[in-house]
């Protein structure tokens, strides 16, 4: 059996979410769709289902982006600027690892956004650690388990 490095699978009850691919030969991101048919009010943030999670090695992590559609076209972008999704939020305990996408509704009118769109894209990366790097805690849970 072939060892798994790194992709995507569903999140349990997303049985029909497609799993994110790259469009052209020469693109870095893997497109990430809604899940579920969803309004983003004016003025407000709204976490955005995929039903998916992820999985990668230990020195990597899934940098999320908005596309660029979707937030020259509709007034939208990401509320962090990036999602980070380290390697160990795959099947955490709180939420199996669901990756959700916190959209800001920049615009002056609600959005809605329907299943299967197109809103953001991961990048898959590594990163690097200090020498004095010593971290040693275990995550336990989901979005913001490792602290404020």
């Amino acid at each position: 059996m072939e060892k798994r490095i790194r992709g995507f699978e569903r999140v349990t009850g997303y049985s029909s979410v497609s799993l994110p691919e790259r469009k052209t030969a020469y693109s870095a991101g893997y497109d990430l769709a809604a899940a579920e048919d969803i309004i983003l009010e004016s003025g407000t943030v709204t976490l955005v289902p995929t039903g998916l999670k992820a999985y990668m090695q230990n020195d990597e992590y899934l940098g999320v982006h908005i596309r660029s559609s979707m937030a020259i076209r509709h007034h939208l972008s990401l509320i962090n600027g990036q999602g980070i999704i380290d390697a160990d939020y795959y099947n955490n305990s709180d939420n199996e690892g669901h990756i959700m996408i916190a959209l800001f509704n920049h615009s002056k009118t609600a959005v809605k956004v329907e299943k299967n769109t197109r809103i953001a894209q991961g990048i898959f990366g590594k990163y690097l650690r200090t020498d004095t790097d010593c971290a040693q805690m275990i995550r336990t849970g989901g979005m913001g388990s490792t602290g404020e």
